[in-house]
């Protein structure tokens, strides 16, 4: 895989997407950064990231979505690669929180933000911008969130991570037009809280109870509500509480 070290930047998406519109860039090119200082996250978050500490990565992937119906797909490939890679250092109780965050005991270690662009010929062009709490261990001003090195007690080579997780991405979508219900199933089945009773709370500041049922083809998750009816919510419309 091509891979570009940056010291300091302000976003890898921004940086990766910025080369792949002026130059053909090979698939699956990374960018990592030392120092993210205007990291994203969903729908206009933040990912904040001690310098030097945590892995800050964005992937380019070509020529895997063929439509717009499609993106959810990906999100499904790059959290199914980061959690298994994760699952291969022997980081235990992993679970994916929808739509794309990775945890640990209840602990977010990784968040997954995708940015795709239509280019004028209809291909779609995306950047998946990766993000993991490696090697920091404070933690004080993010409570929810954990690191690697926290859970196991030692430190990780994040290039080494990088390169793992990149070649685990490429081999679900090398694989995903024969694998594709195999890897959906693998998506449910890591789900955290799936089929729990849990308090969800709406974009209008609503608390109420729900099950989580799945995740629809277009990625909206889907809730079994108390009058038994299934709701579906887009990202940024409903917050889990736990």
């Amino acid at each position: 895989m091509k891979l570009i070290k940056l010291d300091a930047i302000d976003s890898t998406n921004d940086f990766l997407k910025a080369m792949a519109s002026k130059d053909e860039l090979e698939n699956f090119t990374v960018v990592t950064a030392e120092n993210q200082t205007k990291g994203k996250g969903q729908v206009g978050g933040v990912w904040k990231s001690e310098a030097g500490k945590n892995l800050t990565m964005s992937v380019l992937v070509k020529d895997f979505l063929l439509s717009n119906e499609e993106v959810f797909n990906l999100s499904v490939a790059a959290s199914l690669a980061v959690s298994e890679t994760l699952k291969s250092l022997n980081i235990p109780d992993i679970c994916i929180k929808w739509p794309n965050d990775i945890l640990s005991y209840n602990k977010k270690l990784v968040g997954i933000l995708i940015e795709n662009t239509i280019k004028s010929d209809g291909r779609i062009v995306s950047v998946v911008g990766i993000g993991i709490n490696v090697n920091q261990t404070d933690f004080s001003e993010l409570p929810s969130a954990s690191s690697l090195a926290v859970i196991l007690e030692k430190t990780f080579n994040k290039e080494e991570l990088a390169v793992l997780i990149v070649k685990k991405l490429k081999e679900k979508i090398l694989l995903w037009k024969t694998n594709s219900e195999i890897f959906w199933n693998d998506y449910f089945n890591s789900l955290f809280k799936k089929g729990v009773p849990t308090a969800f709370r709406d974009n209008n500041n609503r608390d109420f109870m729900g099950i989580i049922q799945g995740v629809s083809p277009i990625g909206k998750l889907q809730v079994l509500l108390e009058d038994d009816s299934v709701a579906e919510f887009e990202i940024k419309e409903v917050k889990m509480l736990y």
